[in-house]
C-alpha cells in the first residue's frame, strides 16, 4: 500500500508538470483572460475594500429601511463628508501642494549643495578613497535616474493621459460595482456552498466565515489605524510648526497602510523637508513620529486590530520582502490579507483531513 500511495503521488506530479508544460506552449490562448483579469483587478479590489468599510453601516441602516435605500443613503452621507472635508482642508491642501511644487527645485539644489559639502568633509573623503564607495558616483547615479524619469515623463504624455483616463473611469465604475456588492454580497457564500458536497457544507461555511472575518478585520482595522496615525501626525507637525504639515501627514497616513515598512516610507519625506528647513526640525519630526508610532502600537492597534489575524511580525516581514519582489507596491498591500486567507484555508483543510481520518478509524472499528 505505501508503494502504491507514493506511485499515485508521483504520477499526479508528472501529470501536473505535463499540463503546465503544454499550457506554456499555447499561452497565447490565455492572453484574453490575462487582459480581462488586469482590467477587472483594480475595480474589484478597490470596491472590495470599500465593501468591507461600508458593510457594517449598510447592515445597520438596513434594519430600518430597504437595503437599496440604505446603500444610497450611505453614499449620500459619504459624499457629504467628502464635500465637507474639501471645504475644510481643500484650500490649505492646495496651497501647501502648490508651495511644495514651487519649492521642489530649491530643495533639490539644497540636497546637491549638502552632497558637495559632504564630499569636502575629511571623514567622508577617507571613505571615498575606497574604490567601492564614492559619494560623487552615488549622487551622479541619483541625478541620472532623476533625469531619466523626467525624460520618460515628458516622452510618455500619451500614456500619462491614458492612465488619468483609466483612473477617471475607475471612479465612475467603482460606485456601481460597490452598490451590487453591498446589495447582493451576502448571497455569495450561499452560491459558493452549492459547489461543495452536502456532507461538507458545515465545514465550508466555517471556512467562508473565517475568511470573511480575517479580511474584514484586517481592512477595517488597517484603515482606521492609518487615519488615526495621519491625524496624530498632523497635530504633531502643527505643534512643531513644520511646513507642508497637511501634505506630509497625508503621505504618512497612506503609506501606513503598508505593514511595518509603511511608517518608515512615510517618514522620509517629512525628515527631508524638515532637515533642509532647519536641521533641528528633523529631530522634532522624528520625535513626533516615534511618539505617534508608540501610541499606535500600544494603544490604537491593540484596540482596533486585536489579534484576529494572529500573524507573527517576522512572518509579515518575510511576506513583504517576497511580495515586493513579485508584485511591487500591489504585493506589499495584498501580501498580509492574502496570507491570512490562505492560512484559514490551510488550517481548515488540515482540520477536515484529521476529522475524516478519525471518522474512517471509527467506521473501521465498527
Amino acid at each position: 500500500m505505501p508503494q502504491s500511495k507514493w506511485f499515485r503521488i508521483g504520477y499526479g506530479l508528472i501529470v501536473i508538470l505535463l499540463v503546465i508544460y503544454l499550457l506554456s506552449l499555447v499561452n497565447f490562448i490565455f492572453t484574453p483572460i490575462t487582459i480581462m483579469i488586469k482590467t477587472l483587478f483594480a475595480p474589484i479590489i478597490l470596491a472590495g475594500v470599500m465593501y468591507y468599510l461600508l458593510r457594517p453601516l449598510v447592515n445597520l441602516a438596513a434594519r430600518y429601511i430597504p437595503r437599496g435605500l440604505a446603500i444610497l443613503s450611505i453614499y449620500l452621507m459619504f459624499i457629504g463628508i467628502i464635500t465637507l472635508l474639501l471645504f475644510l482642508i481643500g484650500p490649505t491642501l492646495q496651497h501647501q501642494v502648490n508651495s511644495l511644487v514651487e519649492n521642489t527645485p530649491k530643495i533639490i539644489n539644497e540636497i546637491r549643495e549638502f552632497t558637495v559639502e559632504l564630499q569636502e568633509n575629511e571623514y567622508v573623503a577617507r571613505f571615498q578613497q575606497d574604490e567601492r564607495f564614492s559619494l560623487e558616483e552615488i549622487s551622479g547615479k541619483i541625478a541620472d535616474n532623476l533625469n531619466a524619469y523626467l525624460t520618460a515623463f515628458g516622452s510618455n504624455v500619451i500614456n500619462i493621459i491614458g492612465a488619468i483616463t483609466g483612473f477617471v473611469i475607475l471612479l465612475v465604475i467603482i460606485p456601481f460595482v460597490l452598490f451590487y456588492m453591498l446589495k447582493d454580497g451576502d448571497r455569495l457564500p450561499e452560491q459558493v456552498i452549492k459547489f461543495i458536497p452536502r456532507q461538507h457544507e458545515k465545514e465550508g461555511r466555517h471556512v467562508l466565515k473565517d475568511m470573511d472575518i480575517a479580511l474584514s478585520s484586517y481592512i477595517q482595522g488597517q484603515i482606521i489605524v492609518s487615519v488615526c496615525v495621519g491625524v496624530l501626525i498632523y497635530i504633531g507637525f502643527l505643534i512643531i510648526g513644520l511646513e507642508y504639515s497637511l501634505v506630509l501627514a497625508l503621505i504618512a497616513m497612506f503609506t501606513n497602510v503598508i505593514p511595518f515598512i509603511g511608517p518608515f516610507i512615510g517618514t522620509v519625506p517629512s525628515v527631508i523637508v524638515a532637515f533642509f528647513d532647519e536641521p533641528i526640525m528633523a529631530v522634532w519630526v522624528l520625535l513626533v513620529v516615534i511618539i505617534v508610532q508608540q501610541v499606535e502600537s500600544n494603544l490604537i492597534s491593540p484596540q482596533v486590530m486585536g489579534k484576529k489575524l494572529d500573524v507573527h511580525p517576522l512572518t509579515i516581514i518575510f511576506l513583504l520582502l517576497v511580495a515586493s519582489k513579485f508584485a511591487g507596491l500591489v504585493g506589499l498591500l495584498l501580501a498580509v490579507p492574502t496570507y491570512a486567507i490562505s492560512k484559514v484555508i490551510v488550517l481548515h483543510t488540515i482540520r477536515f483531513i484529521k476529522l475524516r481520518k478519525v471518522k474512517e478509524t471509527e467506521e473501521s472499528l465498527l
